[in-house]
Protein backbone atom coordinates (compact mmCIF):
# COMPACT_ATOMS: atom_id res chain seq x y z
CA UNK A 1 0.00 0.00 0.00
CA UNK A 2 2.25 2.69 0.79
CA UNK A 3 5.69 2.49 -0.66
CA UNK A 4 9.23 2.48 1.02
CA UNK A 5 10.03 6.33 1.00
CA UNK A 6 6.79 6.81 2.63
CA UNK A 7 7.24 4.16 5.45
CA UNK A 8 10.87 5.52 5.76
CA UNK A 9 9.73 8.90 6.34
CA UNK A 10 6.85 7.64 8.66
CA UNK A 11 9.24 5.86 11.05
CA UNK A 12 12.54 8.25 10.67
CA UNK A 13 10.83 11.79 9.75
CA UNK A 14 13.15 14.56 9.58
CA UNK A 15 12.72 17.67 11.21
CA UNK A 16 10.53 17.16 13.84
CA UNK A 17 9.94 19.67 16.34
CA UNK A 18 9.22 23.21 16.82
CA UNK A 19 11.25 26.29 16.16
CA UNK A 20 11.31 28.90 18.86
CA UNK A 21 10.44 32.40 17.17
CA UNK A 22 9.72 31.23 14.08
CA UNK A 23 9.68 33.55 11.01
CA UNK A 24 6.69 31.81 10.16
CA UNK A 25 4.66 29.33 10.97
CA UNK A 26 1.49 27.63 9.35
CA UNK A 27 -1.09 25.34 10.56
CA UNK A 28 -3.84 23.54 8.80
CA UNK A 29 -5.86 20.71 9.12
CA UNK A 30 -8.87 18.34 7.74
CA UNK A 31 -11.55 17.41 10.05
CA UNK A 32 -12.59 14.65 7.82
CA UNK A 33 -9.68 12.41 8.86
CA UNK A 34 -8.38 14.36 11.79
CA UNK A 35 -4.65 15.23 10.90
CA UNK A 36 -3.53 18.60 11.89
CA UNK A 37 0.01 19.50 10.85
CA UNK A 38 1.98 23.18 12.02
CA UNK A 39 5.01 23.89 9.71
CA UNK A 40 8.22 26.65 11.55
CA UNK A 41 10.80 27.73 9.25
CA UNK A 42 13.54 30.31 9.87
CA UNK A 43 14.90 32.57 6.95
CA UNK A 44 18.26 33.50 6.05
CA UNK A 45 18.97 35.89 3.33
CA UNK A 46 15.97 35.28 1.15
CA UNK A 47 16.64 31.28 1.92
CA UNK A 48 14.65 28.29 4.39
CA UNK A 49 17.29 28.36 6.58
CA UNK A 50 15.76 25.89 9.30
CA UNK A 51 12.19 23.98 8.89
CA UNK A 52 10.46 21.48 11.43
CA UNK A 53 7.33 20.00 11.83
CA UNK A 54 4.68 18.82 14.51
CA UNK A 55 1.94 16.28 12.81
CA UNK A 56 -0.96 14.92 14.47
CA UNK A 57 -1.91 11.84 12.04
CA UNK A 58 -2.05 9.29 10.21
CA UNK A 59 1.90 7.61 8.52
CA UNK A 60 1.03 9.57 5.52
CA UNK A 61 0.66 12.64 7.25
CA UNK A 62 3.44 12.21 9.09
CA UNK A 63 5.45 11.09 5.50
CA UNK A 64 4.51 13.90 3.94
CA UNK A 65 5.26 16.30 6.69
CA UNK A 66 8.87 15.28 6.99
CA UNK A 67 9.07 15.06 3.01
CA UNK A 68 8.39 18.84 2.27
CA UNK A 69 10.79 19.62 5.00
CA UNK A 70 13.25 17.95 2.92
CA UNK A 71 12.13 19.84 -0.25
CA UNK A 72 12.37 22.86 1.21
CA UNK A 73 14.73 23.42 3.01
CA UNK A 74 17.84 25.44 1.65
CA UNK A 75 15.34 26.77 -1.27
CA UNK A 76 14.56 30.29 -1.49
CA UNK A 77 11.25 31.80 -0.25
CA UNK A 78 9.72 32.11 -3.51
CA UNK A 79 11.00 28.02 -4.81
CA UNK A 80 9.44 26.69 -1.94
CA UNK A 81 6.38 28.20 -1.95
CA UNK A 82 6.10 26.57 -5.16
CA UNK A 83 6.17 22.53 -3.72
CA UNK A 84 3.06 21.38 -5.29
CA UNK A 85 0.73 18.62 -3.24
CA UNK A 86 1.97 16.56 -6.73
CA UNK A 87 5.68 17.11 -5.80
CA UNK A 88 5.64 16.03 -2.36
CA UNK A 89 4.03 12.82 -3.37
CA UNK A 90 6.11 12.20 -6.43
CA UNK A 91 8.82 11.98 -3.96
CA UNK A 92 7.78 10.09 -1.69
CA UNK A 93 6.93 7.56 -4.72
CA UNK A 94 3.26 7.93 -4.70
CA UNK A 95 0.72 7.83 -1.72
CA UNK A 96 -2.24 5.92 -1.99
CA UNK A 97 -5.65 7.47 -3.53
CA UNK A 98 -6.95 8.28 0.09
CA UNK A 99 -4.09 9.65 1.38
CA UNK A 100 -3.16 12.13 -1.20
CA UNK A 101 -5.00 14.68 1.07
CA UNK A 102 -2.28 14.07 3.15
CA UNK A 103 0.32 15.55 0.47
CA UNK A 104 -2.43 18.56 0.07
CA UNK A 105 -2.02 19.48 4.24
CA UNK A 106 2.07 19.32 3.86
CA UNK A 107 1.99 21.72 0.51
CA UNK A 108 -0.89 24.10 2.77
CA UNK A 109 1.04 24.35 5.43
CA UNK A 110 4.57 25.36 4.49
CA UNK A 111 2.61 27.76 2.16
CA UNK A 112 0.79 29.20 5.18
CA UNK A 113 4.35 29.47 6.78
CA UNK A 114 5.68 31.67 4.15
CA UNK A 115 2.30 33.49 3.80
CA UNK A 116 2.94 34.20 7.22
CA UNK A 117 6.70 35.36 7.10
CA UNK A 118 5.61 37.35 3.93
CA UNK A 119 3.12 39.14 6.09
CA UNK A 120 5.76 39.90 8.91
CA UNK A 121 8.23 41.26 6.73
CA UNK A 122 5.92 43.01 4.23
Amino acid sequence: MYSEKVMEHFTNPRNVGEIENPDGEGTVGNPTCGDMMTIYIKVKEDKIDDIKFKTFGCGAAIATSSMITELAKGKTVDEAYEISRNDVADALDGLPKVKMHCSNLAADALQKAIENYRSKNS
